[in-house]
């Protein structure tokens, strides 16, 4: 996807953030610039282009009510969770109740900076884990894909002298789903949109050959329920160095604007 700008103001706030009196472009607008074919089929998958955009807007501000009733939990507190995101929330509490998880406050969405590298981004959470101190990020995605170690990458690298003690990085995906009682295939509705896997984590129900007959089921599908999935990322200097990659490549595509704001000379 391409952006426009109609000035070197507007270019400013949609890439990135002013730290201390500087402009940093923001490390998931760095990203941006990665091809993301699950991306790209979801759209060719739409209607209209004005239907996507509808879908992903919503799909949005349920991820965003996750993430506040999740970080308000991690704080102790007791957040009124709304119906859409119930089942979810409910997963999570349980997972939480075989993982120590531990945060402060001045770690949850916390903004930061890499002033060598000059990019900028807001963590979800660093915390206390399993005795662990790392950067854990949040996701309501169908999956955790490995562009999230791009991500996560650059923060750890943006983090790592500011807290020597920092070890480690996790992603953890909260999602919800139904899955039929006859054939185990999957149904996901986010933003409005429904959507069915006949793939399961161990493979297709009874191998690939009873894809077809997955298909054909007349579904029978259980109570919505929360689907987490929880994973460790401890080395991460090599997806840095991905990270620095794109960044560049980045620069070079937006090297007009990066001009204009006096990131380049």
């Amino acid at each position: 996807m391409f952006d426009y700008f109609k000035d070197a103001e507007s270019f400013k706030e949609a890439s990135g953030y002013i730290i201390d009196g500087k402009w940093y472009p923001r490390v998931t607008k760095i990203l941006s610039i990665k091809a993301k074919p699950a991306l790209y089929r979801f759209y060719a998958e739409q209607e209209n282009f004005k239907a996507s955009q509808a879908i992903t807007e919503r799909s949005a501000a349920e991820g965003t009510l996750v993430h506040e009733a999740v970080e308000a939990i991690l704080l102790g507190q007791n957040p009124e969770v709304a119906p859409l995101i119930a089942p979810a929330i409910k997963a999570f509490e349980q997972f939480l109740q075989s993982k120590n998880i531990q945060t402060a406050p001045e770690y949850v969405e916390r903004q930061i900076f890499h002033p060598e590298h000059r990019y900028a981004g807001t963590i979800d959470v660093m915390a206390l884990i399993d005795g662990k101190f790392g950067v854990l990020d949040i996701k309501t995605s169908q999956a955790i894909y490995r562009d999230y170690n791009l991500q996560t990458a650059a923060y750890m690298s943006a983090l790592k002298d500011q807290f020597q003690h920092l070890q480690t990085r996790w992603i953890l995906k909260i999602d919800q789903i139904q899955t039929c009682l006859k054939c185990g295939a999957t149904r996901r509705n986010k933003g409005g949109r429904e959507k069915i896997s006949f793939w399961l984590k161990n493979g297709f129900s009874n191998g690939s050959s009873n894809k077809e007959k997955m298909k054909t089921c007349e579904h029978d599908w259980s109570e919505v329920k929360g689907d987490i999935e929880f994973q460790e990322f401890p080395y991460w200097q090599n997806d840095f160095e991905a990270f620095l990659g794109a960044k560049k490549l980045w620069e070079w595509e937006n090297e007009f604007w990066l001009k204009k704001v006096g990131y380049l000379s």
